[in-house]
């Protein structure tokens, strides 16, 4: 019992409350649970990102321990800068969450349960459609569980944090004592799982194979959903076919070893697929939100800037790979943005967004030609 305490502590009390710091600064018709919680996700890696590096690179004894103590401190502050946001908010009279509410083209506030009762026999029966398929995918992955190759380093790097206290100072190969691996030691997600498993008591790999999976598939589709809704914001009917659509892609992509859809579903622990499930993904909705030509004033919303930057800092705590591809997407977006906008404020904008980018590279090309010297 304290276990799940300690899971539902950490995976969604904390996320949610720091969550709450960028959704109040976004308009208010954009502020639901489901951006609350993905928003939190995404600062709280960016967070963990900023403590855990610099006690990988320069603490030499527990520097596991020592991250995890500054991380709890620091999620708590931001938890708690959270709900002050939040209560302020609703002291000034301006709305803090909308709970299942929802604009519709007149500005009028839709509500869940008033939707659900508007809704057709056959809309009713199309979000059924896929929640048998979102039931399909947890149950096989909490039955079927895959175990992959690189399991021999991800996992075992997140047991030896959690039962020697130390981030990528043994070797997980053969458990002695080595020097930090460049390719490695900046993607610190297995850390962060690492630091799930000790809060909560659970082994370690049962949390990668088990805990994970069923956390991660369900914030990708909530993900999945979000960006549905920018989608299809004049037609929320197209919404459970748009849901069903990716569920499906998931299921059946399974065409090589290499697709993401395979990494989705049998490595869902492991921060490549993390990359190309939620932050790149991500990358797209925010992109959405902010240069959305039907509500030109979100662009001054300062929480979805801040969650760009977030999103683009949770791409280093996945993999170092991914930091540069982000980079690359984000020019691109750029480039054709300017275009479509005609102002060259864009590439300003999202060139500073991509500045803790610049950085982590910079850190990973040091410790790539420290190591070629020696």
């Amino acid at each position: 019992m304290t276990a799940v305490l300690s899971l539902f502590f950490w995976l969604v009390i904390i996320p949610f409350c720091i969550g709450l710091i960028p959704a109040n600064f976004i308009s208010a018709g954009k502020r639901s649970p489901g951006f609350t919680i993905l928003a939190g996700y995404f600062v709280m890696w960016a967070l963990y990102e900023v403590i855990t590096i610099p006690a990988v690179l320069w603490v030499q004894y527990h520097n596991f321990r020592v991250a995890s103590v500054w991380f709890m401190a620091a999620s708590a502050i931001c938890a708690v800068c959270g709900i002050l946001l939040w209560y302020r908010n609703g002291k000034k009279g301006n709305p803090g969450l909308l709970w299942g509410c929802e604009k519709t083209g007149d500005d009028k506030c839709v509500t869940f349960a008033e939707r659900i009762r508007t809704m057709s026999w056959e809309v009713r029966i199309e979000w059924l459609l896929f929640l048998v398929i979102l039931g399909f995918q947890l149950y096989q992955a909490a039955a079927c569980t895959s175990f992959d190759g690189d399991d021999a380093y991800y996992v075992t790097e997140s047991l030896l944090a959690q039962e020697a206290g130390v981030m990528y100072r043994i070797l997980p190969y053969t458990g002695g004592s080595t020097g930090l691996d460049v390719r490695h030691v900046l993607a610190v997600f297995p850390m962060w799982i690492a630091f799930v498993a000790t809060g909560s008591g659970i082994h370690a790999t049962i949390v990668s194979h088990l805990i994970m999976p069923l956390l991660l598939i369900l914030l990708t589709y909530l993900l999945y959903f979000q960006i549905g809704r920018v989608l299809f914001s004049d037609k929320p009917v197209n919404y459970p076919a748009f849901m069903i659509v990716m569920g499906l892609f998931q299921i059946f992509g399974n065409v090589s070893i290499y697709t993401n859809e395979t990494f989705f579903l049998t490595r869902t622990w492991q921060g490549k697929s993390v990359a190309g499930s939620l932050v790149i993904p991500a990358f797209f909705w925010l992109l959405l939100l902010i240069y959305d030509g039907r509500e030109k004033e979100k662009r001054a919303d300062a929480g979805l800037w801040l969650l760009l930057v977030c999103v683009n800092m949770t791409a280093g705590i996945c993999s170092s790979i991914a930091v540069f591809l982000v980079s690359i997407l984000m020019a691109l977006a750029a480039f054709a943005l300017m275009i479509a906008e005609r102002d060259f404020k864009v590439l300003i904008r999202l060139g500073a967004v991509c500045i803790p980018n610049l950085v982590y590279m910079g850190i990973y090309v040091v410790m790539a030609y420290s190591y070629l010297l020696h």
